[in-house]
């Protein structure tokens, strides 16, 4: 526990900490197309400076209480942050695609163990009374770096160079690595002398890493059409149970999965996943939406997504405060979901005159539900755990959210492509020229095109290019339609999970979520 202005140091450094994490995870989306010019690469090769980033990130995000404990959670932070920061550095010197990829895996591996290590110095350096404000102020990264990510990429891009997403990180890096050298408390390694979990660690890699490269490369390569994609599937699916098999048998195991035997935090992870699902998926359709149907630039629909993100990052650490008067999380999560439910419903009454105005009240109720998802899941999630396990418990929950906004993203993909192609065929199956509708749609634009200097061959190919670009135009605007009320249905759904953890009553969060660490 800290007090005065240590602890908000403390406090100011690890948010920050998080939130340049969580921001890479999205920063580099808007840049793709820049970076593929300038490094002479192919789109799909590029999207391999992603893959790599979200790869290392499920891979060491389970690890980290293992590794706190194993080395002294406060050299293990430091080193973190100093990997992160290096890494981000030689990320923007690489001269060639597959170093920056290599650089942006070691940048994985250094930002993942950032968020649960945050999460556990948090509550260490609030009273106990007070560790749900520390849900709360922890929240306020996760929810602000994914969402300013892709505005703060988009001006750089547009204003410097794509080098600069990562060397905007290296000031920042050095100056948390100064202030946690110098406040945070010293920590020792774990004195007993246990057997490393080689067998599971390689494991953990091999099967996490496989799913994560068949998330993110799936829907490019055609899923299971690509001989790679069966592979990685199969290799994925062995690693796993195998890991869990060996996981449960080993008396020191890489991550402790006995902490699951907690129904609450069972229940938490299943429903963090979705809040995953449903946090990374929405920021990364509406700027598709906005951007490919709409017109909007990355930086106008940046800018769209702000006013939410600061009205959950004013509310975060209110929510925390009634979390610890003795409020139920599970009302509070409800309530989240019921939010996010709306934006997805909302969103799915757009069409192709919505402007700026609609948006706004979608957005706000997307980012309230985001705060009130977060500062109580990531309470819920650790409440009936002993104190040794909470680090456990958080790494594990942090893990299915990362999890989460993979498959979210991977599975919305694909639902908007098949949906796409059915749209289309729906649309083409009525612009014949059996439709008198679409006749006289075709006559009205020839005669345009004429009067505008066109003869009438030239005419009528402008004129079907013309209703093709409105087919095309129309079709991913009710494919986007349908995946916003896919998220609004999942987010629904949810409800009734936590139904599930109120029918018993809970000891008070602010009374057990106290760390040992």
């Amino acid at each position: 526990m800290e007090t005065g202005l240590r602890k908000w140091i403390i406090v100011i450094t690890i948010i920050t900490s998080t939130i340049i994490e969580l921001i890479d995870t999205t920063i580099v989306n808007v840049s793709i197309n820049t970076m593929s010019g300038n490094l002479g690469a192919s789109l799909e090769d590029t999207a391999w400076v992603i893959t790599s980033y979200a790869i290392a990130n499920v891979i060491v995000i389970p690890m980290t209480s293992f590794l706190a404990e194993k080395i002294g959670r406060k050299q293990y932070y430091v080193g973190s942050i100093i990997l992160f920061t290096l890494a981000s550095a030689m990320c923007g010197l690489s001269t060639n695609l597959w170093e920056l990829v290599a650089f942006r895996f070691l940048q994985g591996l250094g930002g993942g163990a950032l968020l649960s290590t945050s999460q556990s110095i948090l509550f260490e350096t609030f009273k106990v009374e007070e560790r749900g404000l520390a849900s709360g102020i922890f929240s306020l990264g996760i929810i602000i770096g994914p969402s300013i990510g892709p505005v703060l990429g988009g001006y750089i891009v547009d204003n410097l160079s794509w080098e600069w997403i990562f060397y905007v990180n290296v000031p920042i890096g050095i100056l948390a690595t100064v202030l946690s050298i110098i406040y945070l408390r010293p920590s020792k390694p774990s004195s007993e002398d246990r057997e490393i979990d080689w067998l599971g660690i390689i494991l953990l890699a091999v099967g996490v890493g496989a799913l994560q490269v068949v998330l993110e490369r799936g829907e490019t390569d055609d899923w299971f059409s690509a001989n790679y994609i069966i592979v990685l599937t199969c290799i994925s699916v062995v690693s796993i149970i195998v890991l869990v098999w060996w996981e449960l048998r080993v008396p020191f195991p890489v991550i402790n999965l006995r902490v699951l035997r907690s129904a609450t935090l069972s229940i938490s992870a299943i429903m963090t996943f979705v809040l995953g699902f449903g946090l990374f998926s929405a920021v990364f359709v509406f700027p598709l939406y906005t951007q490919r149907v709409i017109g909007y630039t990355a930086f106008q629909t940046g800018t769209m997504l702000l006013p939410g993100t600061l009205m959950a990052a004013l509310i975060s650490p209110f929510l925390g405060k009634a979390l610890q008067s003795g409020l139920r999380p599970q009302y509070l999560i409800i309530t989240g979901f019921a939010f996010s439910a709306i934006f997805g419903l909302l969103m799915s009454k757009s069409n192709l005159q919505t402007g700026d105005a609609y948006f706004f009240i979608p957005l706000i109720f997307r980012g309230l539900g985001a705060a009130l998802l977060i500062v109580p899941l990531t309470a819920l999630a650790v409440s009936e755990l002993e104190p040794r396990d909470i680090p456990q418990g958080a790494a594990l929950n942090n893990m299915m959210r990362q999890m989460g906004g993979s498959f979210g993203i991977a599975l919305i993909n694909t639902f908007i492509a098949h949906r796409a192609a059915f749209n289309r065929q729906s649309l083409v199956n009525h612009a014949t020229s059996d439709n008198p509708a679409t006749m006289d749609r075709l006559r009205a634009a020839v005669s345009n095109f004429m009067a505008h200097g066109s003869n009438a061959f030239s005419a009528g190919k402008q004129a079907i290019a013309a209703l093709e670009a409105t087919v095309n135009r129309q079709t991913y605007l009710m494919s986007y339609m349908d995946a916003f009320l896919l998220l609004a249905s999942m987010n629904f759904c949810c409800i009734f999970l936590v139904l599930i953890t109120i029918k018993k009553k809970r000891k008070p969060v602010s009374k057990v979520m106290i760390s040992d660490h």
